[in-house]
């Protein structure tokens, strides 16, 4: 296949920029996968370079996915291996070189629910109840104190014991809970979600030889989404491109809205100033929206500073003007709404065409009433994900049992069917793997004898997996389905009557044999198990005709042909919490995100009414943005009204603090004496920032010191 044909000049421009540093500026439905994979194929069928050698990565695995069949497509069976996320990348990584750190290559991947099972054995130990912390609130905690790559000595060190002396020292209960977090890690050999890029990072920081290896592996770095990246993202990119110098970015600075989790506008504004000499190439043919839809996306999102300027232009045929309805109160803007999906379903349309998006989870309610009213079947995104389920989780953890035998598998499937493995033979059992150092299931396989063992059926548990240990051969999928029927588990669900599990099962069972057939012959149980921990819903293909309903940071990088953003008022969208300049360009590109996921139509809506703390509900300035000859009015607001709700929003404007000073917390800097750091505080009232040196040492600097933002 020819990797130019069918690319428009600036595509093409991209393509054919194969050396040095290239940012892209890839506007949103402009095409930026094609031009990134017609790339990855340029380079190996015009340059002959062998894919072992070229490193894409991306965010999600289902967009990882998407490039490999894209890439296979241009240039056959390729190895596509070094297409995937920052996670599998870091995962990759510590595969192969973790054991540097002194580490077995054969550790554990902590998904979500593992996480929250090693928490609740750290508060079990500490005394500690949820009224005192939520294990959400736990968690994030966790992520937030591993910002600062100052904890991988503690869970890579040689021994226990400077853990065990800041759990003993440590005075504050949240700072101790963290120590004991990372203590139960050390103890399973068990990594985070958070831990794969950290400690891929500090991995490539400390050890020089295992740097130039990946950075000499890697002769082009591709990296998808650059506007959402974070500062380790950022510098992982920079090390592993910093031998062959080929760095190429793709995104868009008007899409970037995960600040909240790290993400930096700057790095791709900052890019030409990064690398001096780099190349530019702006994509702004829009081929997913209408000419309609576009004008009203660019009016809105003008109004943005930090930003490149530039204005998408259609491709595709005119559409509608958006409608904007304004409703007398929620329940008539669901009414709406409701009667909108119905005109659309009759026009020929399926309800999957169809996707209502809005800024919060709690603005679903009233529409799902509505909609189970109308029996309009939908689906909503973002609530219990798929891999979190407990049927999910069960069937994972039967595998990892064979391939791992971790502790918190067996904790989970020893006695799921019921086996009479309750709470008095557990406690046996990790007493005695406490006192011999063993795991729970090693502590099973010692005491099969004992009379308090013998009286459970935890024998047959042990023999189940004896008699698959040797599964050589044998597809995951049907490994899986083995399991499940001869452990009894099957049989279980089928005597609940629970036909939604059982549905579950059998999607299971389906996606773990695509992932065999997309991973080929190579792929082994244990590579399954490591990533399934990275699997979010995202990755899922829906096969239902139902319409969708999510948040808008769910839908980013999706599009459906018929899209309805609800409840576009102030204080709801954009946030009540929006207090600054630099949050509120944030809540725009949100809402520019929204508006462009549309292909074909673009409905707005928003209720007139009461919020839940007693103000007056006004429109979104957003719609007022996007201005009057953009959207079709489907109800005139009364002037006064409307005059009142301007006044109201100027009012807001006033109160919002002016755009911060640019050292915020988590930019990387470089001071002229002590060299490359990270601001981890800004004290404005003395006007100095807090900065921690990759040296370990902290300063406090004054901002006209001799730093400068890297």
């Amino acid at each position: 296949m020819d990797s130019l044909a069918g690319l428009n000049e600036a595509q093409r421009r991209a393509v054919e920029a194969t050396e040095g540093r290239i940012r892209v500026v890839a506007g949103a439905g402009t095409g930026k996968t094609r031009t990134l994979t017609r790339r990855y194929g340029y380079l190996v069928e015009a340059g002959g370079v062998s894919p072992g050698h070229i490193l894409a990565v991306t965010f999600t695995n289902k967009a990882a996915n998407e490039m490999k069949q894209r890439v296979r497509h241009m240039v056959g069976d390729a190895d596509t291996g070094y297409i995937c996320t920052f996670h599998a990348l870091g995962l990759m990584i510590l595969k192969e070189d973790l054991h540097t750190l002194g580490w077995p290559q054969n550790f554990l991947v902590l998904d979500e629910e593992d996480k929250n099972s090693l928490l609740r054995t750290v508060f079990e130990d500490m005394g500690m109840t949820l009224k005192e912390m939520s294990l959400h609130k736990a968690a994030d905690l966790t992520d937030d104190m591993k910002w600062d790559l100052a904890y991988v000595p503690l869970l890579t060190g040689e021994s226990d014991g400077p853990l065990l002396e800041l759990i003993d020292r440590e005075q504050n209960r949240k700072k101790q809970m963290f120590y004991r977090y990372l203590y139960e890690q050390r103890k399973i050999y068990a990594l985070d979600f958070e831990d794969l890029v950290d400690m891929a990072v500090a991995l490539l920081r400390q050890n020089q030889q295992v740097r130039e290896k990946w950075a000499r592996r890697f002769e082009y770095v591709m990296v998808d989404e650059f506007q959402d990246i974070d500062g380790k993202q950022y510098e992982l990119a920079d090390m592993l491109s910093s031998c062959h110098k080929n760095l190429f970015v793709v995104g868009d600075p008007d899409q970037t809205i995960y600040t909240w989790r790290g993400a930096d506008v700057r790095y791709i504004l900052d890019f030409p100033n990064k690398y001096p000499g780099a190349q530019t190439v702006v994509l702004t043919e829009n081929y997913r929206s209408t000419p309609q839809i576009l004008a009203a996306s660019n009016a809105l999102i003008e109004k943005n500073q930090q930003r490149v300027e530039r204005t998408l232009r259609a491709v595709n045929p005119p559409g509608p003007v958006p409608p904007y309805y304004h409703a007398k109160d929620v329940g008539a803007e669901a009414k709406f709404i409701v009667s909108r999906l119905k005109e659309l379903k009759a026009a020929g349309n399926d309800w999957r065409d169809m996707a209502i998006l809005y800024r919060a989870h709690y603005v679903s309610r009233s529409l799902e009433d509505a909609l189970l009213h109308a029996k309009i079947p939908y689906a909503v995104y973002g609530g219990m994900e798929f891999y979190g389920r407990k049927e999910i989780k069960d069937a994972i953890c039967y595998l990892r049992m064979l391939a791992l035998g971790d502790d918190l598998a067996f904790a989970r499937v020893v006695n799921e069917p019921r086996r009479g493995v309750g709470k008095k033979r557990m406690a046996f059992l990790r007493a005695y793997a406490q006192e011999k150092g063993c795991s729970l299931y090693g502590a099973l396989l010692d005491n099969l004898d004992d009379p308090m063992i013998q009286s459970s059926d935890a024998a047959g548990f042990v023999a189940l997996l004896k008699a698959y240990e040797n599964h050589d051969g044998m597809k995951m999928s049907e490994l899986l389905s083995h399991l499940l029927t001869e452990s009894g588990y099957m049989k279980m669900l089928k005597q609940l009557g629970d036909g939604d599990r059982l549905d579950n099962i059998a999607e299971l069972l389906q996606s773990i044999e695509e992932y065999e057939t997309s991973a080929g012959e190579d792929c082994t149980l244990e590579d399954f198990l490591s990533e399934v921990a990275l699997f979010t819903d995202r990755d899922r293909e829906d096969r239902k005709d139902s319409v969708k309903l999510m948040t808008v940071h769910n839908a980013k990088g999706l599009e459906f042909p018929h899209v309805i953003v609800a409840s576009l008022n102030e204080g709801v969208f954009p946030s009540r919490k929006t207090d600054t300049a630099e949050r509120m360009e944030e809540e725009r590109r949100l809402c520019y995100v929204a508006c462009t996921r549309a292909e074909k139509t673009l409905t707005l809506t928003e209720a007139a009414g009461v919020s839940h703390e007693g103000t007056a509900r006004y429109p979104s300035r957003f719609l007022f943005e996007m201005g009057k000859e953009h959207l079709n009015y489907l109800v005139e607001l009364d002037p006064a009204w409307e005059g009142e709700a301007r006044r109201y929003i100027r009012s807001t404007q006033r109160r919002m603090a002016p755009p911060s000073d640019p050292l915020g917390p988590g930019v990387r800097v470089e001071h002229a004496l002590f060299g490359p750091g990270t601001v981890l505080e800004v004290q404005k009232d003395q006007q100095c920032v807090v900065i921690r040196f990759d040296s370990g040492r902290e300063r406090t600097i004054r901002f006209d010191g001799p730093i400068r933002i890297l």
